[in-house]
């Protein structure tokens, strides 16, 4: 599975908000998680559900967001 079929969004679900694989795991939380030190080895543990290609795809789900161009007047 490629790292952008692993992020699903659904108005339905958690707000809107990205999510991995159509489950109530926020890409947003997975992101925190490592920012405040969390292992990727206590995060699959805390969410058997997860797969480490899951935790790379939030990696690279953020590092996509943050080469947004933008346009200055």
């Amino acid at each position: 599975m490629q790292n952008e079929s692993r992020i699903t969004w659904n108005p339905q679900q958690c707000g809107g908000k990205p999510c991995i694989r159509g489950m109530r795991i926020r890409v947003s939380d997975v992101l925190e998680m490592l920012a405040n030190g969390v292992s990727e080895a206590e995060i699959l543990n805390d969410f058997p559900d997860l797969e480490s290609a899951d935790i790379r795809a939030c990696l690279h789900f953020a590092a996509k967001r943050t080469d947004l161009e933008r346009l200055v007047a």
